[in-house]
Parts: structure tokens; C-alpha cells; sequence
């Protein structure tokens, strides 16, 4: 219905919504979140096509469905309600034994609420996804801008470098999706009913595949965050990032799943992740501000034509993503402006300023990028 003619959420609900409730026996809230999802889908079918793929129109067949706070309630005694086709279902939650599971720190303490949620089927079971959220308190809103600020620079020869010179290796990620879009490009060119049914487990694969790497990656960043004792981490804009690294439509999910996946981890531990502006942050010499095309000699290599000054170039990409956010905050009305940079070997301010890491801290004496992991670890 709406393929073809639009795809945003505004616009795809008000035209979809009286068919879906006539067609289905979806509730009202219920035919609201399927003409998001819809939506979604178009979206990235039209992205697709936009990279000179072919595609045709979405289809749905995973037993998957959307629960929102409408739906969807969670109760003291480890049960849930969630809304159906015919009524309200009353469900216990089938939690480890351990008083202390992770679970534990959403479910029993009265600071999160519950956002959107996913229910899927499998094998005869059924798997709740619940999505918390923690709201800021006055002093965090005020003080979470400023601080100790961690850079992070995505990318395709590396996933994720931070600007304390740790490098998450994306080779390994970006062989795998070759692979995967060579059997979805196969099996779409046959066609057949058992291809298109191959072509559903392939892409299941892919997507736990991406999501272990992933969680592996949000991780590694979040307890570098941890360990420089930083309160912000700052990301680029994610917005045009596939145009600014050439990537494939499974890195721009990845990049994207990645940031979800920081800022939800780094806000249970009091973090705040933030986005700035891309333009340059590659071309931009992070130790003396000249900018040019000249620095980015290759995809791997950093060398300012100003200054000499030579390093990894996604490692340069992340100092400057980091400083970005730190000067953002001079000129805000609304914050302090007394952010900083951290580094491995301590932190700098805008004006130069610098500040070694106390004796005893596990640093070098330059930023030095380190040696390129085999894979990403937790």
C-alpha cells in the first residue's frame, strides 16, 4: 500500500491504519506499531536502491511483534500483561534464579521505565526483549555535557577506534558481510520457494552474527569509557556515514546498532553518549587543525602536509570527533565549557592544555595507535 508512494512513519500510519485494522485483528495501538515497522522497512529498501541494489517490496514472516508502554505492562511479582488479538495475557517471566542477574538492576529498581519491547516465537517458546530507559536527574542534565570526553570513530578497516588509541578490528566484519550478500544475491537471483526460504535463515544468521560483534564492540567501548573515568562519549553523525565510508548497507546497520547499543550500556553506568558534526574530522589534522584532502593519504594512513605529523587515520578521526564535542561546549550557554579530551596518555584541553595520567596509571607517553586486534573483545 504505501510502497512505492512514501515511506516515513507520518505518513505510512494515516494511509495503512483503517486496512490493517480491517484486514487484521490487530487493536488500535497494535496497527499503529505495524505501520512503523512498515515504514522502517521501505526505508531501508529505499536506501538500498539508492546504493544501485535491487529490491522489491518487503515482505514480513518473522513471528516477531512490537509492545510499546500502551500494550505492553510489567508487574512487582515477575509478570507481565501484554495486549493480543482476543484480550489481555497474564505471562510470568521466566528470569534466572540469581537475585543478582542483570535483569534484577531494570526490573527492581524504580529509576527505569519501560520503552518499546519486542515478543518473538521460537521452537514453542517465547522470548521478551524489554527496552529500558533511565531518566536524567536535574544535577545530571545540568553536569553529564561536560567532564572527561571519549572520541569514537567508526569505520571499515577498523569498526570502532577511540580516541585512547583503542582499535576494534573490522576486518573480520567486513569479509563476513561480503559473504553473506554474496548468498542473498544468489539466492535471490533463483528465486524459488526453498531459496527464499534458505534466503530467511541466511539473513537470521546475519543479523545474530552482526549483534554478537556488536555487543562485543559496545562493550570494549564502554569499559574504555569506564576506565579513563569518562562522562561523555562522543560518536560522529551517523547520518551520511555510508556516503563518507563507503560502506555496505550491513556496516551502516552495524554503525548504527553499535551506537544504540553504546548509549544504552553507558546510561545504566551513568554515561552520556552524544553525536557531532562529521564534516572534516577525517581531512583535519588533530595536532595542529590544518585541514586538508592531502592529510588522508589512504584509508589507513594520517599525514598533515602543515606539520608532518603522522598517525592512523581513523585514530586522528577520533581525537578530532572528541575535541569537536569538547569546544561544542565553550561555546554552549548552557554548559560549563570545562570538557576534556582524554587520551592514552592523559588529557588535553582545547587551548593545549594537558594533563598526564596520575603515576601508576596504565599509559604510554605518546598516542601512538596500539596494534590492530585480531578480534574485538568484550
Amino acid at each position: 500500500m504505501a510502497w512505492g508512494k512514501c515511506n516515513a512513519k507520518s505518513d505510512v500510519q494515516p494511509l495503512a491504519y483503517d486496512n490493517v485494522r480491517e484486514e487484521t485483528d490487530l487493536g488500535s495501538q497494535h496497527a499503529i506499531l505495524a505501520t512503523h515497522q512498515a515504514a522502517q522497512a521501505i526505508t531501508g529498501c529505499l536506501e538500498r536502491r539508492s546504493n544501485g541494489r535491487q529490491v522489491s517490496k518487503p515482505t514480513f514472516t518473522a513471528p516477531t511483534v512490537t509492545y510499546d508502554t500502551r500494550t505492553m505492562t510489567l508487574f512487582n511479582d515477575d509478570t507481565v500483561s501484554l495486549s493480543t488479538t482476543e484480550s489481555r495475557v497474564r505471562c510470568e517471566l521466566a528470569l534466572p534464579d540469581a537475585e543478582d542477574g542483570y535483569q534484577r538492576q531494570y526490573l527492581d529498581a524504580d529509576e527505569w521505565s519501560v520503552t518499546e519491547s519486542t515478543l518473538t516465537a521460537r521452537d514453542g517458546d517465547y522470548f521478551l526483549h524489554i527496552g529500558f530507559r533511565r531518566p536524567k536527574t536535574d544535577i545530571e542534565r545540568d553536569t553529564a555535557e561536560d567532564g572527561t570526553v571519549l572520541g569514537v570513530d567508526l569505520g571499515i578497516e577498523n569498526l570502532a577506534v577511540t580516541s585512547t588509541a583503542r582499535f576494534i578490528n573490522g576486518r573480520e566484519l567486513s569479509h563476513n558481510l561480503r559473504e553473506f550478500e554474496k548468498v542473498r544475491a544468489g539466492l535471490q537471483q533463483t528465486g524459488t520457494r526453498s531459496a527464499h526460504r534458505t534466503l530467511e535463515q541466511s539473513s537470521g544468521r546475519e543479523r545474530r552474527y552482526v549483534r554478537d560483534v556488536v555487543h562485543q564492540a559496545s562493550n570494549a567501548i564502554v569499559d574504555e569509557a569506564l576506565r579513563y573515568e569518562c562522562d561523555v562519549i562522543a560518536f560522529e553523525d551517523l547520518t551520511d556515514i555510508r556516503d563518507r565510508t563507503g560502506a555496505s548497507w550491513g556496516h551502516k546497520w552495524a554503525f548504527r546498532t553499535l551506537y544504540e547499543q553504546v548509549a544504552y550500556k553507558a546510561e545504566t553506568v551513568g554515561i552520556s553518549v552524544k553525536q557531532v558534526g562529521s564534516a572534516y574530522t577525517s581531512q583535519r589534522c588533530a595536532e595542529c587543525g590544518f585541514t586538508a584532502d592531502e592529510n588522508r593519504r589512504t584509508r589507513t594512513e594520517f599525514r598533515c602536509v602543515k606539520c608532518e605529523s603522522e598517525a592512523n587515520a581513523d585514530y586522528n578521526a577520533a581525537k578530532n570527533i572528541g575535541m569537536r564535542y569538547v569546544r561544542r561546549g565553550r561555546q554552549s550557554s548552557r554548559r560549563t565549557g570545562d570538557s576534556q579530551l582524554v587520551l592514552k596518555s592523559g588529557t588535553v584541553t582545547p587551548s593545549g592544555g594537558f594533563t598526564a595520567h596520575p603515576d601508576g596509571f596504565e599509559a604510554e607517553l605518546t598516542d601512538k595507535p596500539l596494534p590492530q586486534r585480531a578480534n574485538p573483545s568484550g
